[in-house]
């Protein structure tokens, strides 16, 4: 079972990087595209830690892209390669790629915001998990957009003990080109409470009892017209090394009756 690289175009053309972990010969394998949030990777939010294991043992083809501007994904520096919703346009572009019509959809932080944003475009996953979300992650992106800007622009000078440090060594040790990670925040789009009605497949809002970095996932979980509320140990950061979150898609992906 080992990992598969390769690239893939994205909605403009752009190569980018997919990593694919799971039974790949089993043409009974289930499909399913995670989406990893900001300033990590396929590698770092469902490869390293076990995650992407725990499902391909389930029977699940992981899909894992590295979204545009990191990873091994192209990083371009014009800002024209960053227009609205541009992860959202390359998450289409994934699916045509690989010809799906019935697939899983998963996501973490940014990931889910991509995943979010890539429904509401039309896209049509099975069952959909939104990990790391909050309803006002989603709706009121503006705040968090400027306090990472903040981040990329006082790099390297973020000392211990300031809110940012974590997230200043986080974009340190994944090495993610911080001109072009700039220029995609801004690609970025709110969705409107109202929008979320389009989500009406099976969904998991997944998020660690200590993290609230992205608001109320309560408050998203009853904004959805399907969704249920998931819960594992740890904060934002943390819980992507924990098996409970693994273990936690395997349960809502093959549960009956959903």
């Amino acid at each position: 079972m080992a990992d598969i690289h390769e690239t893939f175009p994205g909605f403009d053309g752009q190569p980018l990087a997919l990593t694919r972990v799971g039974p790949g010969s089993d043409r009974n394998a289930r499909p399913v595209i995670l989406l990893h949030g900001l300033f990590s990777s396929a590698e770092v939010n469902w490869v390293k830690y076990g995650t992407a294991a725990q499902l391909a043992q389930a029977g699940f083809a992981c899909l894992m892209p590295d979204l545009r501007a990191h990873g091994a994904s192209a990083a371009p520096h014009d800002a024209d390669a960053y227009p609205a919703d541009v992860l959202a346009r390359d998450a289409q572009a994934l699916v045509r790629y690989l010809g799906l019509d019935d697939f899983d959809l998963v996501g973490f932080s940014m990931g889910s915001r991509t995943a979010v944003r890539a429904v509401v475009a039309g896209l049509r996953p099975r069952r959909l998990v939104l990990g790391g979300m909050g309803l006002e992650g989603l709706a009121g992106w503006a705040g968090r957009r400027d306090f990472f800007r903040e981040v990329i622009d006082r790099f390297g000078t973020i000392r211990p003990g300031d809110p940012m440090y974590m997230e200043q060594q986080f974009l340190k040790s994944s090495g993610t080109d911080r001109v072009a990670v700039r220029h995609l925040l801004g690609a970025m789009e709110d969705t409107p409470p109202a929008a979320l009605a389009a989500i009406t497949m099976p969904t998991l809002v997944l998020c660690a009892d200590q993290d609230h970095d992205n608001g109320s996932a309560d408050n998203l979980t009853a904004a959805l017209p399907n969704a249920v509320r998931g819960i594992i140990p740890g904060t934002h950061m943390s819980c992507v090394t924990k098996p409970d979150l693994g273990a936690a898609l395997v349960e809502f992906l093959t549960r009956d009756g959903v």
